[in-house]
């Protein structure tokens, strides 16, 4: 039986050789290349030979989702289950929605892991209860006046408000994220328009609040 080809994307080494370890167990798994930032990964999948991408949500150059978001333009059919040391309710649901076909925390058990790429290659969804929750919670609230207000966000403006709430200044995020300090400060005001809030300070607070920044 052919095995399993998985694209381990994360740029920690460390983390890597891991995760490579772990599916070095299953042997109907194989690990087919490893991608240590955004460009890296969309490179190694358009030259083919990959049946499961393992994305960190976390990745330098191009994020997580981003390459997501891509992959999924590009690629429809290809199931891409997304990694991530931050719990559920920060990135699961946007994960989801951009065509995730799961979300793994890093802190599941080797068992979890290869049962959810196992379970992804063979066209199913990996959810967790967690996520579930999150899902259910999410369709719930729908274009509901009581939603949260950070639900109102792009994903791009998403992307730049966690970092503004974690302390980063325009110019650092401008360059994480490749877009000019002018853009950035745009995307700024738009995000303290639609939550409400006056400055950078009440930007975290409202994230503490949310459960979106770990405190």
């Amino acid at each position: 039986m052919k095995p399993i080809r998985v694209l381990i994307c994360d740029d920690h080494l460390i983390v890597r050789q891991g995760i490579r370890q772990v599916l070095a167990d299953a042997p109907d798994i194989a690990v087919a290349g490893e991608a240590a930032n955004g460009p890296e990964a969309l490179m190694l999948v358009r030259e083919g030979g990959i049946d499961v991408v393992l994305m960190d949500i976390a990745m330098p150059h191009r994020d997580g989702l981003d390459v997501l978001r891509q992959l999924k333009s590009e690629f429809s059919r290809l199931p891409v289950l997304m990694l991530s040391t931050y719990p559920d309710k920060q990135y699961a649901v946007r994960s989801m929605k951009l065509g995730a076909v799961g979300y793994l925390n890093k802190s599941a058990d080797s068992e979890q892991m290869i049962g959810a790429i196992r379970k992804v290659a063979a066209g199913g969804l990996f959810i967790t209860p967690a996520v579930a929750e999150q899902l259910a919670g999410a369709i719930g609230a729908g274009h509901a006046e009581d939603a949260p207000l950070h639900e109102r966000l792009s994903h791009r403006e998403y992307q730049v408000f966690r970092l503004l709430s974690q302390g980063r200044s325009v110019g650092e995020i401008a360059g994480q994220l490749s877009l000019s300090p002018n853009t950035v400060s745009t995307y700024r005001a738009r995000i303290l328009e639609k939550t409400g809030v006056r400055n950078d300070v009440e930007l975290a607070l409202y994230a503490v609040r949310q459960e979106l920044l770990q405190v």
